[in-house]
């Protein structure tokens, strides 16, 4: 699969003009230096099951009752 990332990289890249083809490259360079931060989901495992299930189930309506709705005057 990532030999069929990296053609289809090369291919789009292969018809964007110099400047653009430097920024990809500057972009990719970013990539591979930039340090991954946070924990392993594995790390975390010992959490589980840490909150009781009455806050999770009002955590849940909150998320519910309170999602998909614009305060026009929030602003």
């Amino acid at each position: 699969m990532a030999s069929l990332v990296l053609t289809e990289i090369l291919e789009q890249t292969k018809v964007l003009p110099d400047n653009l083809q430097y920024q990809v490259l500057a972009y990719v360079r970013t990539l591979k230096t930039t340090n991954r931060q946070g924990t392993p989901g594995k790390s975390l495992l010992k959490f589980a099951g840490s909150i009781p299930a009455e806050d999770v189930e009002t955590i849940r309506e909150a998320i519910e009752s309170g999602c998909e709705q614009v305060d026009m005057n929030e602003w």
